[in-house]
């Protein structure tokens, strides 16, 4: 019998800044899912990126973002308010997992060769 690795579909992240809330909680813990068809096809059909299709980035990461800090529904309008920083970080983020599979890169040791996988870390991650 051939067993399959489990598929991993939920990555976790840290955002290097934070989104504040209205209440003034910062949140920067979070998981995104991996992305389906459906997503990407009702975000393309959402009424804002017809009229602007830069807002589409931000109804397709409130639609596979799963939680971010205690936040476990988020709108668009609330990463409205995401520093520039975050939003690259998760524009980033979502594209290496949904087209990788994974937040890790391959590497290689120069002295030995070794190959092994590193952790993604962005820009201004900690």
């Amino acid at each position: 019998m051939v067993s399959f690795p489990a598929l991993v579909t939920e990555f976790e992240f840290t955002l290097p800044r934070g989104l504040i809330d209205e209440t003034g909680q910062v949140h920067r813990q979070g998981k995104m899912r991996l992305a389906t068809g459906r997503d990407e096809l009702a975000a393309q059909r959402d009424r804002r990126t017809v009229d602007y299709p830069g807002y589409l980035s931000l109804v397709l990461l409130s639609q596979v973002i799963t939680q971010l800090g205690t936040l476990t529904l988020l709108v668009p309008e609330q990463l409205e308010n995401l520093f520039t920083q975050d939003l690259a970080y998760l524009k980033e983020f979502y594209n290496r997992v949904n087209q990788q599979g994974n937040a890790q890169i391959p590497a290689q040791c120069p002295q030995c060769g070794t190959a092994f996988e590193v952790e993604l870390v962005l820009s201004g991650e900690s």
